[in-house]
């Protein structure tokens, strides 16, 4: 089940961080899996995780030099 990322904030952190925060933790593929975007509203997985603040390594610094 999904839920509105205001709602799976709140049941996730307290205090909760400011929606902004999320969107940012969003666009940087830092909640896993990734929520979706429903007209303005974010909804995320009920059991989806927060990665620490450590995104994942991008394929460009894998390329030897």
């Amino acid at each position: 089940m999904k839920l509105r990322l205001d709602e799976w904030l709140a049941r996730n952190f307290a205090p909760a961080p400011a929606i902004r925060t999320a969107r940012l933790w969003i666009k940087d593929g830092k909640i896993y899996p990734a929520p979706v975007k429903v007209g303005r509203a974010y909804y995320v997985e009920e059991n989806a995780v927060f990665q620490n603040g450590i995104a994942r390594p991008s394929l460009a610094s894998r390329i030897p030099q």
